[in-house]
């Protein structure tokens, strides 16, 4: 598959940037990942001695096992990546998909940018497929979190198509109408109809979308609901419902969280957590969670998300007016796919220009973390926090030694020592 050789003297430059700054990110990421195997291979042998009263040295060797293996994993997804992306672009990947779509009739026209984007997540979801079956059937297997059957991974992976279909083609539709027809301004619109999708997702979730993945049934009467249901008038917090979902239908691995938006708000524990966690650590859970709502964490990362997604679609409302955009990523789209083209490039290769930024990302949700454990202490006490986080990093094989620097580029939550420690300085555990 040939690509197409940039034609202009900035085509090739934005080429020649392109590939250093791949190939500098993910050199970066490999160094990342090997410093972290390393890491975590050389303290596995002893618990950190502020762990050692709580956590047995067969636990914390086999949480270092799972972080091993699941980074190698990661690495050879990577690579994998990486070179599809190559392919994509610079090997003439997305310029074949291009020329696909011409052999369509020409009445038919009016298909062909949607059916470049859906070729796209087509053949990316084949891509991915294999190292989701790996990572269900054999890395959680092995340490015995699968609770999947191949039937129920096949029927998820219909519902996902149907569920992305359903939403994901009308906004592809309305983008590429509004880039077609609304002018100059276009992104403005575009962005838009991508916040008020934001909302309705969020809106619908709850009581649409999720069912069609889990049960969700009504939190039972009992300790757990009393303690909940105390937490929840102390601070103030309205729901829409307390729910279990049958999470150990997939995994073993334990959560909680919220879910909708406004009057849909509802709060899900998994039944694998509930097992897990004594009733005033699931409290201390959901404390840490409603500290989150009550500090307006979720609030100022929709609100930062709403600036970065209208920078984002301004960006790409001036590259789709590039031509070196186009040649410099080896394509050559004609004005029927020129839009739908500078759409699926934008994503591509996004992700590469960005990676610099998530040490800041991981920063500020870290700080989040800790700010929301804070407000658990405050209200449900340091000492049902610290023994539920215990719990949880011993039940999830959730390594006790990441290396700082690989965690401090990739964690959104803090590592268990840093977590743990603020916890107990915030209180006599």
């Amino acid at each position: 598959m040939a690509g197409v050789i940039p034609s202009g003297s900035s085509s090739f430059t934005f080429t020649v940037l392109f590939v250093i700054v791949l190939l500098l990110g993910t050199a970066l990421r490999i160094w990342l990942a090997t410093r972290h195997i390393r890491h975590v291979a050389n303290h596995q042998g002893q618990v950190p001695v502020e762990f050692a009263e709580r956590i047995s040295l067969d636990t914390h060797h086999k949480a270092a096992r799972y972080t091993i293996a699941r980074v190698q994993l990661g690495l050879f997804e990577l690579l994998v990546q990486a070179a599809w992306l190559v392919v994509l672009t610079l090997l003439g990947g997305v310029q074949f998909f291009i020329a696909l779509g011409a052999l369509l009739p020409e009445s038919l026209d009016w298909m062909r940018p949607l059916l470049l984007l859906v070729t796209f997540a087509l053949a990316g979801a084949l891509i991915d497929l294999p190292f989701a079956w790996y990572r269900q059937f054999h890395l959680e297997a092995r340490f015995g979190f699968n609770r999947m059957t191949p039937g129920l991974f096949i029927a998820d992976l219909f519902k996902t198509a149907i569920v992305l279909a359903l939403l994901g083609l009308p906004l592809a539709a309305g983008v590429l109408g509004l880039m077609s027809a609304a002018g100059n301004q276009w992104w403005i619109w575009a962005w838009a109809l991508w916040m008020s999708f934001n909302v309705g997702v969020l809106l619908l979730y709850p009581t649409l979308i999720a069912p069609l993945f889990n049960r969700f049934e009504p939190l039972p009467e009992g300790p757990v609901r009393q303690k909940v249901q105390a937490l929840l008038d102390r601070t103030g917090f309205a729901s829409g419902g307390l729910f279990v979902m049958d999470g150990s239908r997939r995994s073993a691995h334990g959560n909680a969280y919220f879910t909708g938006f406004g009057r849909s708000r509802r709060i899900v524990f998994f039944d694998t957590l509930l097992r897990q966690l004594e009733p005033d650590e699931i409290e201390a859970v959901l404390a840490h969670e409603l500290g989150h709502f009550k500090l307006r964490h979720l609030t100022k990362r929709l609100s930062v998300m709403a600036v970065i997604s209208l920078l984002a679609l301004w960006l790409l409302a001036w590259l789709s007016e590039q031509t070196w955009f186009y040649e410099g990523l080896g394509t050559s789209p004609d004005g029927v796919t020129r839009n739908a083209c500078a759409l699926l490039l934008f994503m591509l290769v996004t992700p590469v220009f960005t990676f610099m930024f998530a040490p800041i990302a991981s920063w500020f949700s870290r700080r989040d973390e800790f700010a929301a454990d804070a407000f658990a202490a405050r209200t449900t006490g340091a000492r049902p926090m610290v023994s539920a986080l215990l719990k949880l990093y011993q039940d999830n094989a959730a390594t006790l030694t990441p290396d700082p620097l690989y965690s401090a580029v990739h964690d959104s939550h803090p590592p268990a020592p840093q977590r743990i420690g603020r916890l107990l300085a915030a209180g006599s555990v």
